[in-house]
């Protein structure tokens, strides 16, 4: 029987002719047309097609291609039983990329240009080979879970009827040449599962009038997920099927890649196994197999000299980082459509691998640490292979740039006393509830020997969005005062660090300093509640001359706001790229730096750092405090920015200067 496109009329608009959907029509004019060949496509979820299809998958190769719908498709235009062009998803609304969708554009690219392939599909996820048996079908409907009632439904529970159906319809069209099956997964170990996979064979041969000789069982093999598959033990059974149906044939699907399920292929592994599908059949017809253009992903080269960055999760590959600064990531998801990494105010789109993954390397990045985020669909995530940090108002993604021996100073070195960082729960009285903070305590406190010796105390905050946990785990605070204490560079203190209610983000109003209300309501906390705790707790100094505080960012405002009004209480002072904005220097906090003399008296000793690349710079300040004779060290940090390398550099450079006359 000769086929044919259905043509639109030519008084249809171009308009109308562009929105009407892609279908093939036959008209039969007497026998079905020899050179289209059918193929009858069954199983359970990996014949279903379970990963999402991607660009190249969903459009059509062309009027060569055809599917004759098992279910009413509205979206896509496709009604039950008529033909028309094949795009993924072949099976039913809500699934995915199935093998049979590269298998007929593998045939498509190999049999003569003369030749159109349809498939019939019918496929439900889960589904035991006894229902696709007509003795065993309604015995296994009473048995079958629930969440498979839906889809046993859209085949009015008998998918073995509505294949055979549709496949009398479509003899009148063409000549079925050949059965695909994918199933398997759900009878893992069963004895009888080839017997009956023949069954189901020998009845459609018997019911369809097909010779067995002419039309094979194509069986595609679980997936093998390097050996660790879920249902790995099917792979004999699968393997051995020939040896019970002698005109079956094995797919192989060694190396087809998987989801991270380990049970589903991804799209890359339906793409190769329905492409081992083709070119199965096309040399039993007798033709050279050629392969369909398949896009591949860009691939990332990872160097040999990369290695895993301090802070990727133990048992994790990546993130990496080269010996150029540039950092390497990578994330296990298949179903995602866009995955985008975003790192030092910079976004870069990652690539598909081929295995699942997405990949990305980064531009050479500074040293030091920064935080990153993964956007993948539109949400933003943290990469679960890194180690967590709160920053950015959230839990984040952090990696380490390093440096060369130059950032020492900051990491631990052996044959120095490591102090202690304490997580400690204080009550306070102020707000009626309980609050958390960090403790360092250097390694000679816990001596015998020192049993009665007295501590200073720096009250040391972070910045905004950041939390208690900050110098500790970002800035590494406790190595910094570890390794300048062995030196004897600096004294040992205490160092105390709390949330200062700058977690959440800020809230607008006032920022100006002596005037904010974000963070202030920390500052009758800390002189009420968290000093006198901590001078009963611990073995502490606790007169003005033994207290310092200091602070990054607005940790830096914070320090400003509390020691410029509390200078009985503190005789020290440092900010690290403080937040100090629409400071008149010569009235600000009630004139406190107008006579100058007074002031240097009181404070021993007054820090102010920023980075070179920073958006928040004190040099003015310091240029105007200096004008009005005030004693105020600085620096600025050659080639960072608003960053915790800043912040650490500002610390190992203020903690020498601590409690010392």
């Amino acid at each position: 029987m000769a086929s044919a496109l259905l043509i639109l009329p030519a008084s249809m608009s171009a308009q109308k002719r562009k929105a009407a959907p892609k279908k093939a029509a036959t008209e039969q004019v007497g026998k079905p047309d020899p050179n289209f060949y059918i193929f009858l496509c069954f199983g359970q979820s990996n014949m279903e097609g379970n990963a999402r299809p991607e660009a190249q998958d969903l459009t059509s190769p062309g009027p060569r291609f055809l599917l004759m719908p098992a279910v009413d498709f509205p979206e896509k235009g496709r009604k039950m039983g008529e033909w028309c062009e094949a795009s993924a998803p072949l099976c039913r609304p809500n699934t995915g990329l199935t093998p049979a969708d590269w298998f007929g554009r593998t045939l498509v690219a190999s049999l003569p240009e003369n030749i159109k392939i349809g498939v019939i599909h019918v496929a439900i996820g889960g589904i035991d080979i006894k229902g696709f048996l007509p003795d065993s079908i309604q015995n296994y409907l009473k048995v079958a879970p629930n969440w498979m009632k839906g889809m046993l439904a859209a085949y009015d529970n008998n998918p073995y009827e509505r294949l055979v159906t549709l496949a009398k319809k479509a003899q009148k069209d063409g000549v079925i040449k050949g059965i695909l099956m994918h199933q398997g997964e759900t009878n893992t170990g069963d004895p009888k599962w080839a017997g009956m996979v023949k069954q189901v064979y020998d009845n459609l041969c018997g019911d369809l009038n097909l010779k067995p000789e002419e039309v094979n069982l194509y069986a595609g093999n679980i997936v093998q997920a390097d050996g660790k598959g879920v249902c790995i033990g099917c792979k004999k059974q699968i393997d051995e099927l020939p040896l019970t149906l002698h005109t079956s044939q094995v797919i192989s699907s060694d190396g087809c890649t998987n989801g991270p399920d380990r049970l589903h292929f991804d799209a890359a592994g339906y793409r190769e196994l329905g492409c081992r599908y083709g070119e199965a059949v096309a040399r039993h017809l007798g033709y050279e197999p050629k392969r369909p253009y398949i896009e591949m992903p860009k691939q990332i080269e990872v160097p040999a000299d990369a290695f895993i960055a301090e802070t990727t999760v133990p048992g994790n590959e990546f993130p990496k980082v080269d010996k150029e600064g540039r950092a390497y990531f990578r994330i296990a998801a298949p179903e995602a459509r866009k995955v985008v990494l975003d790192i030092c105010n910079k976004k870069y789109d990652m690539q598909r691998d081929g295995k699942g993954n997405f990949m990305a390397v980064t531009d050479p990045l500074p040293v030091g640490f920064h935080y990153y985020f993964m956007n993948i669909n539109g949400v933003n995530f943290i990469d679960p292979s890194t180690e967590t940090f709160f920053g950015c108002n959230r839990e984040a993604g952090g990696i380490e740039i390093p440096e060369g021996a130059e950032g020492d100073y900051y990491r631990p070195q052996q044959g120095v006393p490591a102090g202690q960082v304490r997580s400690i729960y204080y009550y306070s009285n102020e707000q009626k509830t309980w609050r958390h903070a960090m403790v360092y305590t250097p390694a000679e406190y816990e001596l015998a020997k020192n049993a009665k010796k007295r501590y200073p105390v720096l009250y040391l905050q972070h910045g905004m969005g950041e939390d208690e946990t900050g110098w500790s785990k970002q800035g590494h605070m406790q190595h910094i005062m570890d390794n300048a204490i062995a030196k004897g560079e600096a004294v040992p203190m205490i160092v105390v660090m709390e949330s200062g209610d700058i977690k959440a983000p800020f809230g607008g109003g006032n920022n100006q300093a002596g005037r904010s209300a974000y963070g202030a309501s920390f500052y009758p906390v800390l002189l009420n509640d968290l000093i006198p705790y901590i001078d009963n707790n611990y073995r502490t100094k606790s007169d003005r001359e033994n207290r310092a505080m200091a602070g990054l960012s607005w940790g830096g405002h914070q320090t400003f706001d509390v020691v410029l009004t509390n200078l009985d209480k503190f005789a020290w002072l440092g900010t690290f790229s403080g937040a100090i904005f629409g400071l008149d220097v010569k009235t600000a906090y009630d004139g406190v730096f107008a006579n100058a003399d007074e002031f240097n008296k009181k404070i021993h000793y007054m820090y102010m750092n920023w980075g070179e690349e920073d958006f928040i710079k004190s040099g003015d300040i310091v240029k105007q405090l200096r004008e009005l004779g005030i004693k105020v060290d600085s620096n600025e940090s050659k080639g960072t920015a608003h960053e915790w390398l800043t912040w650490r550099r500002g610390l190992n450079e203020f903690i020498p200067h601590l409690f010392k006359k």
